[in-house]
């Protein structure tokens, strides 16, 4: 606040405060506040309506005048050079003695050499860091890569595509080779990006800041904010900027304060619109320069009308196509945890362990659901069933009112659907006493957050009925976290359930091939499905 935006009390306040030498109560109390008030004077005066801002000016100005304001570097050095000549004078009109003065010139002598060696060694090490190629550690780079390295070291190609399954490399491999790229161009900078910025934080952030302190650097190199996401190295200004592509106008709106953006990540391909969307954010960020590195690293999505794995199959002259799997990854980087999971898929559903671990796109076309077992469910079996899952997905008409229980086998990643109800038209009363006479109240029901005064009807009518936790990228996590499980269903417990999942499939584009996302379509046995195990998805931080 300005100085004369302040009451006479407050200015009243501020004199009596300088004056005292620092005062709080007394100088309230002369500045006429009660005692009540003086007595939390600086929480209720000093801290607020810019009174602190005053008393410094205050303060800055009073020092001046009695000589106390403290010199800059600039002020030492102009008055040593006064006493070395000889041109300072006391009040008397005295001048140095010759001592004095001589040691006056010492001292600037020696503050001059310390000065002039510094910005020499400023500018050596300028230099050298200009002068300088650096090459990261290729130990720690999986050898399916290191072609690649050298490929992008002679600026082979402009575009680098890294499709490979889980635990691959890939996702680590590449802000090692931004970092060493960006340490060569000293006029470049980056830009990452991921479709919804919301995961950027745990994905791509922290595999950029793993992979500097892996080389030489520590983290006192780089400087990292959070709001946006940015790395900004200490010693040239060059910054990594994460976005999401969910707010392009924050991507169009980058604006290095020198250089210019010369290379791109885009992390999780598959996860774009498509071909156009990527288009226009490279022709959005990659504008001036000289040279461009663009690197695109996906796990391969099953089926191979898939727009991602199509895109690969496309020539393209300026681009090198880098494949790789677990297999090429040293096992002790990975750990045996890792190994014991992948060898349990590859012996209990080895189409997945293809697709997941070796990147193989063994799909049968646009089926979103290709884990799909049908089959009898029998009394037996559910009596053996002991941890239930329930989810809701609310309607009246068109949209259908959907509930639906299901079974988790962990050990097996098993979902099995035990029962549903799928109706039209009924109110929250009608559809918990069909939950009730069911008996079906003994587990949690996860219902969908859209409508939470739903939700409360059915707390007040003696459900466990829990909000569903959302957020960006919620739905399609869900949906690629129950497309890596097994689903078991019986056509006779579960007859609408079993219509969608086996007739779900991606949308086309008018060429036929496979668009992204998911159809918000015939779906509604489908969300329920998602619903009942929002819980699991969340506490495990589960992204498929």
């Amino acid at each position: 606040m300005r100085n004369e935006q302040l009451t006479q009390k407050q200015r009243t306040f501020a004199h009596a405060w300088i004056k005292n030498g620092g005062n709080d109560y007394q100088a309230a109390i002369e500045a006429g506040y009660s005692p009540a008030t003086a007595k939390n004077a600086r929480k209720n005066i000093l801290e607020k309506h810019g009174v602190k801002e005053y008393i410094a000016e205050l303060q800055a100005k009073t020092d001046k005048e009695n000589g106390y304001d403290i010199m800059s570097l600039a002020d030492i050095q102009r008055r040593r050079s006064m006493i070395a000549t000889g041109a300072l004078q006391d009040s008397f009109g005295f001048t140095p003695d010759f001592p004095d003065q001589l040691k006056a010139m010492n001292d600037l002598e020696k503050a001059l050499t310390v000065q002039a060696k510094e910005e020499e060694e400023k500018k050596a090490r300028e230099e050298a860091l200009r002068n300088k190629t650096y090459h990261m550690d290729l130990d720690i780079i999986p050898d399916v890569f290191h072609p690649m390295i050298r490929d992008v070291r002679n600026h082979g190609h402009t575009e680098y595509v890294l499709p490979g399954g889980r635990g691959s490399g890939k996702s680590s491999t590449i802000p090692n080779i931004i970092t060493e790229l960006m340490r060569n161009n000293h006029d470049i900078h980056c830009l990452v990006v991921r479709k919804v910025y919301n995961t950027v934080k745990d994905s791509v952030f922290a595999k950029t800041k793993w992979a500097i302190t892996k080389q030489e650097f520590s983290e006192k190199d780089y400087k990292y904010t959070s709001s946006p996401y940015e790395i900004t190295m200490r010693d040239t200004g060059q910054k990594i900027f994460f976005r999401g592509a969910d707010d392009k106008d924050k991507i169009k709106s980058i604006a290095p304060e020198f250089g210019y953006i010369g290379i791109v990540w885009f992390e999780e391909l598959d996860q774009f619109a498509g071909p156009e969307e990527i288009r226009n954010i490279e022709q959005s960020a990659i504008r001036g320069g000289d040279s461009a590195w663009i690197f695109k690293s996906f796990n391969p999505p099953k089926s191979a009308n898939n727009w991602a794995n199509q895109y690969l199959e496309v020539p393209k002259d300026n681009r090198m196509i880098v494949r790789s799997t677990y297999l090429d990854v040293p096992k002790e980087w990975l750990g045996q945890p890792f190994i014991d999971e992948a060898e349990h898929l590859k012996a209990i559903r080895p189409e997945a362990y293809e697709h997941e671990y070796l990147g193989i796109a063994n799909g049968n076309g646009g089926a979103v659901f290709e884990y799909v077992e049908v089959r009898e469910i029998t009394d037996e079996e559910i009596a053996q069933m002991d941890r239930i899952y329930q989810g809701v997905d609310w309607g009246w008409y068109p949209d259908k009112y959907a509930f639906t229980r299901t079974y988790y086998d962990t050990a097996r990643e098993t979902i099995y659907l035990i029962d549903e109800h799928y109706v039209n038209k009924r109110s929250n009363e009608q559809t918990a006493d069909w939950v009730k006479k069911k008996g079906y109240n003994d587990y949690a029901i996860i219902c969908d957050s859209a409508e939470p005064k739903s939700v409360e009807d059915y707390r007040d009518l003696g459900l466990v009925a829990q909000p569903a936790i959302k957020g960006p990228g919620s739905v399609e996590y869900g949906m690629k976290w129950l497309q890596r499980r097994k689903i078991v269903i019986d056509p006779r417990r579960t007859p609408y359930a079993y219509k969608e999942i086996t007739t779900y499939e991606y949308d086309r584009d008018k060429d036929g091939n496979i668009i992204s996302g998911y159809p918000d379509r015939d779906n509604h046995a489908i969300d329920s499905l998602r619903y009942a195990y929002n819980r699991v998805i969340m506490r495990r931080g589960e992204n498929a």
